[in-house]
């Protein structure tokens, strides 16, 4: 059962979260380039974003005295 469940992730990982990577590797070398940059930029500003939230809410909580 327990190999089972980590086939699955790394059949998930593999067939579906790099199939962006994947597609990208068919693209010539100047728009890979701009391409693979682009949505490297993306996903930056997406993780930054969700950083400044989390910081946000850590000084919200902080200041409420919660946990």
């Amino acid at each position: 059962m327990t190999l089972n469940i980590f086939k699955a992730i790394g059949d998930f990982c593999t067939n579906v979260l790099f199939k962006p990577y994947s597609a990208l590797t068919g693209v010539n070398d100047n728009e890979f380039w701009w391409t693979a940059n682009f949505f490297n930029t993306i996903l930056f500003l997406i993780t930054a974003y969700l950083f400044v939230y989390w910081l946000f809410k850590l000084r919200a909580f902080k200041k409420e005295g919660a946990e």
